[in-house]
């Protein structure tokens, strides 16, 4: 009897040694796998500067982002749930021949955009449009995503690339199946939702989740505002050529100035407006209807999606098809170039109805410019919690 019991001791301390010596290896071909802290790191903060928060009195447009925030109720960010949707997020893995991952075409360092006028996908081919910025994809009250915003919600627009047939090449049920495969995706899974269990929608929620964590508010813009009462008011670590861009971009038509501010509101430098935009780029829509081919209405022809103007220094070249390569095109054209177009936005129209022309001279349209990089924030480009978590 003592030695059968001595048996079944010594038979239970195998299995039991069996059992985390397979946990300890799950442990190291996950590590060995991704680069990432015991301790996830910190995105559910948003310790936002007071400028953002509070609009300032007696200003026409809003300048807080208060009400603009498209988070869903039922998907809060957590930091679990970002850190599983940032190893989503630069997965090459769930590419159809494992070379392209959403990162491929939204750079940290170029903004999280792209580079390329059009990107490349997982067989060579190009997208129809240029990659827009991620960046303060959170504050949009609308809550439609792309550039013609046929997705309804970031949760739906985030499972867009990898079905698109030259983007990624994917069905859903091939995206889970190949995250399923992954060894290092069960904890992960088990972390942010509390089960192992891997769907496409939990998917979209983690990858929604990464990608409204990215917001900037740490430029030099930023540290010239928390020392001013309002955005127009000189900043006093602005350059004189800065302050004078910046009065341009904030100023009216009829007071000299470019009245940028009234398609890129609030302090994320977002559209506040209900929708789509036609900035006037043609005086005729004919390869690309934009949001006019989602909504079946003419009155959205050549219309896109206003982004924010937030590290626009990086994320050249500009524009849903990427046809200007410089900030100093993008200036030309609201300056002198806007045409036309029947569904033109009344923001760039004349009395008369004519596109406007600013007029500004070489010197303003340099500070302009010089203005614009300002918004540019480099904690973006540099922090590891949004890099690649990928070890080579």
């Amino acid at each position: 009897m003592e030695k059968r019991k001595a048996l079944l001791v010594t038979a239970i301390a195998l299995l039991g040694m069996a059992s985390c010596t397979k946990d300890k290896v799950a442990i190291s071909n996950t590590e060995s796998v991704l680069n990432l802290p015991g301790t996830p790191f910190d995105y559910e903060s948003l310790n936002l500067p007071a400028h953002f928060t509070a609009n300032v009195p007696g200003q026409p447009l809003p300048t807080s982002i208060i009400g603009t925030d498209n988070t869903l109720s039922d998907n809060p960010i957590t930091n679990d749930g970002a850190t599983l949707g940032r190893v989503l997020f630069y997965d090459k893995k769930l590419s159809a021949n494992g070379t392209i991952s959403c990162a491929s075409c939204h750079k940290q360092d170029k903004g999280f955009s792209d580079d390329a006028q059009l990107s490349v996908g997982f067989n060579g081919g190009l997208t129809g449009r240029h990659s827009m910025t991620l960046i303060n994809s959170r504050f949009y009250q609308r809550g439609r995503f792309f550039w013609d915003e046929r997705a309804g919600s970031l949760e739906e627009q985030v499972l867009m690339p990898f079905q698109d047939p030259v983007e990624m090449g994917m069905t859903l049920d091939q995206v889970v199946l190949k995250v399923q495969e992954q060894s290092y995706y069960s904890d992960l899974f088990q972390n942010a939702f509390g089960s192992t269990k891997i769907t496409s929608d939990k998917i979209a929620k983690a990858l929604a989740q990464f990608v409204r964590s990215i917001v900037s508010y740490s430029s030099k813009y930023d540290e010239g505002r928390a020392l001013a009462a309002a955005p127009g008011a000189n900043f006093p670590n602005f350059t004189a050529e800065e302050n004078t861009g910046k009065n341009i971009f904030f100023q009216t038509i009829p007071n000299g100035g470019g009245a940028c501010f009234g398609c890129h509101t609030t302090e994320a430098f977002i559209s506040a407006n209900p929708g789509p935009q036609n900035n006037g780029l043609d005086a005729n829509s004919t390869t690309d209807l934009g949001a006019g081919a989602v909504f079946s209405n003419p009155i959205f022809n050549g219309r896109f999606k206003t982004s924010s103007l937030r590290n626009i220094e990086l994320t050249a070249p500009y524009m849903h098809d990427g046809r200007f390569a410089s900030l100093e095109q993008v200036v030309e054209h609201y300056n002198s170039g806007i045409q036309g177009h029947p569904t033109l936005s009344p923001a760039l129209k004349d009395a008369n109805g004519n596109p406007v022309r600013l007029n500004l001279t070489n010197p303003q349209k340099a500070a302009l410019v010089a203005f614009l990089k300002t918004l540019t924030d480099q904690s973006l480009s540099s922090e590891v919690k949004w890099s690649d978590p990928f070890r080579e």
